[in-house]
């Protein structure tokens, strides 16, 4: 009990120090106050000239599509990760060897490290373009659901973390794992409903991503946010649909735990 309080302490205050040490760059922060609602804008006008004058498109009106695309913009402010990046970096230049000899994992680490890091995203990036968005653009950014959303969101911040930890850790047999990021990049960019809603792509893509972890990243967590989740055919009550977002996490955990254990046997290095 008392090492779990230990470590709890440690990694509370390396999400306080990541905090307080990106506060430094908070105007890298104040630049996406700009950059999302530029981007949001582009969304805007890009789906009032698609919809024309028709009512609705894959089940959604323009006023639900334009929420949706609000929702997935500040949730990727809350779930935005760089575990892969700065995993690689430590590999690469040989820095990794000080975190695996310290009493804290490293994923500990860096989950914490992320949260400090969104704790300030959420102060400076979130909060000023919600505003943006409720009182400049006037549309309703009130959840269907707050408890169902925040946990969701939650879930995607988790699913996010470990997909990306997973990534970095392909850093212990390819030293520079940039091309599987960039990859994925692109990939999770077109599944994750960041870009377009799922519901647009074929029936048989639909289905596959319900084995994927790209959809739980913001199609999810964006489609609790509106009160209405629908994939592949399948209709699922927010309870459901969250339900098996957490499963969706606990399995990406364990390829992540399974991954992390080859990496370390795979590590080697003076002194470790």
């Amino acid at each position: 009990m008392n090492r779990l309080k230990h470590n709890w302490l440690i990694c509370r205050a390396v999400a306080e120090v990541t905090y307080k040490e990106w506060s430094a760059y908070r105007t890298h922060s104040l630049v996406s106050v700009i950059v999302g609602p530029v981007y949001f804008m582009v969304q805007y006008f890009i789906w009032t000239a698609v919809y024309g004058g028709q009512t609705t498109l894959g089940g959604l009106d323009l006023q639900q599509m334009i929420r949706y695309f609000g929702a997935t913009a500040l949730i990727g402010y809350l779930i935005m990760d760089f575990a892969d990046w700065n995993l690689s970096m430590l590999v690469r230049t040989g820095k990794f060897l000080t975190f695996h000899l310290r009493p804290v994992h490293h994923r500990s680490f860096a989950l914490f490290q992320k949260l400090g890091h969104r704790s300030l995203g959420f102060v400076f990036e979130f909060l000023p373009c919600l505003l943006i968005f409720i009182f400049i653009f006037g549309i309703d950014m009130r959840p269907a659901s707050l408890p169902w959303t925040l946990v969701s969101v939650l879930l995607a911040f988790l699913m996010n973390f470990y997909v990306n930890y997973t990534i970095g850790l392909t850093s212990f047999w390819l030293v520079q794992s940039g091309g599987i990021r960039s990859a994925f990049l692109l990939v999770s960019g077109i599944f994750s409903g960041a870009l377009i809603p799922l519901d647009f792509f074929p029936h048989w893509l639909q289905v596959t991503q319900l084995f994927l972890p790209f959809q739980y990243i913001a199609y999810m967590p964006a489609m609790v946010f509106t009160g209405h989740y629908s994939l592949g055919g399948l209709e699922l009550s927010l309870p459901e649909a969250v339900g098996m977002q957490a499963a969706a996490v606990l399995v990406m955990f364990g390829c992540n735990e399974l991954v992390r254990r080859r990496a370390m046997k795979q590590f080697t290095a003076v002194g470790a």
